[in-house]
């Protein structure tokens, strides 16, 4: 198995466990501020970001694809269909964000790209998300959405702490790309 087909495997399997972990987690509350899985989702954005950043933007969306698709189908059944269907409309629409800002961004300084493109993406996210996943109910889902946010922007300043030993880490685009030529 070659380096990129290893990472394009690692990565969905990454997506798809977290989402599915933050989509069962999301349904317990801590308080009205917060849920459990305002500490697990953000884990997501790594994820796509080393992913744009090591195999490039096309491979970065296919794993956010399939990652999507396998998080949908195990969200319905150890979830609930809204939260599933929430989740994989906020999911969708914040890592294509993420990929896509991050992208644009990757030649600044190595914090602003993952920083900046996880910090659009959750507003996203987390807007959607909850709208959708909780509106109408008795849960006090606008306070849990500012509240999960508000964690969810504590953990992306954190994230840049491994974003920056896992890059040093990882073969970047055009090393997989030579190693694939030879």
């Amino acid at each position: 198995m070659n380096s990129i087909t290893r990472g394009f495997l690692i990565g969905t399997i990454a997506m798809a466990l977290m989402v599915t972990a933050s989509n069962i987690l999301v349904q317990y509350p801590i308080n009205d501020f917060l849920t459990w899985g305002a500490f697990t989702y953000p884990l997501c954005f790594l994820v796509t970001d080393l992913s744009t950043r090591s195999l490039g933007p096309e491979r970065a969306r296919r794993i956010v694809y399939v990652g999507f698709a396998c998080a949908v189908l195990l969200s319905i059944v150890l979830a609930s269909p809204r939260i599933a269907l929430a989740s994989g409309s906020a999911f969708l629409i914040a890592q294509l964000l993420d990929v896509a800002i991050f992208y644009r961004l990757r030649k600044a300084a190595w914090w602003i790209a993952p920083l900046v493109s996880s910090l659009v993406a959750t507003s996203a996210d987390t807007a959607i998300f909850f709208s959708v996943a909780f509106a109408g109910t008795d849960l006090p889902w606008i306070t849990l959405a500012l509240g999960d946010y508000m964690i969810k922007l504590a953990i992306a300043l954190f994230m840049l702490i491994p974003f920056r030993a896992l890059i040093s880490l990882l073969p970047s685009r055009q090393e997989l790309v030579r190693g694939m030529t030879r």
